[in-house]
């Protein structure tokens, strides 16, 4: 145990319970705060924290609870030259560094005074500045130590603004090489105590982003300033090395890398390019996300502790939370629909035939239609011949409206919007075939209506016209259900005004389907 260190509580972020911070004495003699929190019961293993520039321990009290939620015993550590830990230079808002083995040296002291403390597996986690010294540490010896890695928008390339990077490499190197590394870079310094969330970088979280703001309020020495040409000078040299694939190799840890998609801070495709050159690295983007992923909001985070949980049941095995209740979700919807679905076609093909009590009635129906095409053309005088061909028509753009909107729905979310143009053209054009089908079924019923006499013609008529729908498609069995309690709900001299009147109304619905080529716009987004 080391000497006793403080940690900066307020309202909005209390100390967790379970743990402490304390002094660790480096290389030079530099004291680094470091916080050690241990999780009730027993522990699944060890979280080793780094934070990124600028950033103290207290800013991770959210995260360490969750990481204690897990299970996990966490160490927080706060890099020399920032939070309450030494600072390089007298003026502590100058945020200075030497190069990057001194970090390197930090992070094996640091381990080496908790390492008793700490229950196996290791897990590193770093974000930015953190992330590329924890993979350095990692580089260069430190992997086999770790069973995997988690690295948060880490810095392995920065954004120069509108100075090309050569320029600003040659220039930081001048600048350290001549004595004047510890001079602000170009530009007016950063005020950390007057920051606003308007127009940060950072997060789209205004309440986390007010969090730190008070945790600075609260004790202005863990506050940070802009970067000298030191650091620059450091950061470049850093993120070369990571870059090159030779330095990687002894690496052979999973190293997960959460990118942010938004970021403004460091590039990410040099953190595309580490992983592909990792033995067992990966990439994960987290979408619309600012550089600081941890402090986002909700939705934002989920991302990183989705890939944080995932590289855990890799290295651990044990995942069965998240497989249980997805077995239980269709285990509870199967039973309902079982039912459902097994009476509904049974009592079609049985109760159709026995409950009519009519086997003469099926073969009647039969010859039913073939008198009904001959009279057609002989005796039925011209109006009633009218009038059965435009209910035809009409019954041929519902089933078609039906078929082209049904595909339409399908493709459009299936492919690119273009391919799902051409394919929903392609039903229309198959839509006419199934149309013939429902014109026949529809055709004994006006001639069930001609012979009045005969009210259950069109009742034996009804399953008929029933089963040769379903060879098509499903859609046409409600068409042929509603066609049926039509007719027989009036006198059959009327039913043929009233379907050549409801046709009317449905085809005016069948515009619809034009409608259902929009699906096409969300994909452009």
């Amino acid at each position: 145990m080391g000497e006793a260190a403080p940690l900066v509580a307020i309202p909005a972020a209390p100390v967790p319970t379970g743990g402490g911070a304390e002094w660790v004495v480096s290389s030079g003699g530099a004291k680094l705060r470091v916080a050690l929190f241990a999780p009730k019961g027993a522990s699944r293993g060890s979280v080793v924290l780094s934070t990124g520039r600028t950033e103290h321990i207290e800013k991770y009290f959210e995260v360490v609870q969750e990481l204690m939620d897990r299970g996990f015993t966490v160490l927080v550590q706060e890099w020399r030259g920032q939070g309450l830990s030494h600072r390089e230079l007298p003026d502590r808002l100058k945020g200075h560094a030497y190069g990057y083995q001194t970090f390197v040296d930090d992070y094996r002291a640091i381990l080496a005074a908790f390492e008793a403390r700490l229950p196996r597996p290791w897990i590193a986690v770093g974000h930015s500045m953190g992330g590329c010294l924890t993979l350095l540490a990692l580089a260069k010896g430190g992997s086999p130590r770790f069973a995997g890695a988690v690295l948060c928008a880490p810095m392995l390339g920065v954004r120069t603004g509108n100075t090309p990077l050569y320029q600003a490499k040659l220039m930081a190197a001048w600048k350290s090489l001549t004595g004047r590394g510890g001079q602000y870079v170009q530009g007016p310094p950063s005020d950390p105590f007057n920051e606003v969330f308007e127009g940060n970088v950072l997060t789209h979280d205004p309440v986390r982003f007010a969090r730190t703001r008070a945790q600075v309020a609260a004790n202005r020495d863990l506050a940070l300033g802009s970067p000298t040409w030191g650091w620059l000078d450091f950061a470049f040299r850093a993120t070369a090395y990571l870059a090159n694939p030779a330095n990687l190799r002894s690496v052979k840890i999973p190293v997960v890398i959460v990118s942010a998609e938004d970021d403004k801070l460091v590039l990410d495709d040099a953190q595309r390019s580490v992983a592909s050159h990792l033995p067992a690295g990966e990439f994960v983007s987290v979408a619309g996300s600012y550089h600081e992923i941890l402090m986002e909001t909700n939705n934002k985070r989920s991302g990183f502790w989705a890939a944080f949980d995932s590289l855990i049941g890799k290295i651990t095995g044990a995942k069965p939370a998240p497989a249980k209740p997805a077995p239980a979700k269709p285990a509870a919807a199967a039973p309902a629909p079982a039912p459902t679905p097994a009476p509904a076609p049974k009592p079609a093909p049985v109760a159709a035939a026995p409950k009519p009590a009519a086997p003469v009635a099926p073969p009647k129906p039969a010859a039913a239609p073939k008198a009904a095409a001959k009279p057609a053309a002989k005796t039925p005088a011209a109006k009633p011949a009218a009038k059965a061909a435009a209910p035809a028509k009409a019954a041929a753009p519902k089933a078609a409206a039906k078929s082209a909107a049904k595909p339409a729905a399908k493709a459009a979310p299936a492919k690119a919007p273009a391919k799902s143009a051409a394919k929903a053209a392609a039903p229309s054009k198959a839509a006419p075939k199934p149309a013939a089908k429902p014109a026949a079924a529809k055709a004994p019923a006006k001639a069930a209506a001609n012979p009045a006499a005969a009210k259950p013609t069109p009742k034996a008529a009804a399953p008929k016209a029933a089963p040769k729908a379903a060879a098509p498609k499903p859609a046409a069995k409600p068409a042929a259900a509603k066609a049926a309690p039509k007719a027989a709900a009036k006198p059959a001299a009327k039913p043929a005004a009233k379907p050549a009147a409801k046709p009317a109304a449905k085809p005016a619905a069948a515009k619809a389907p034009a409608a259902a080529k929009k699906p096409a716009a969300p994909k452009k987004s």
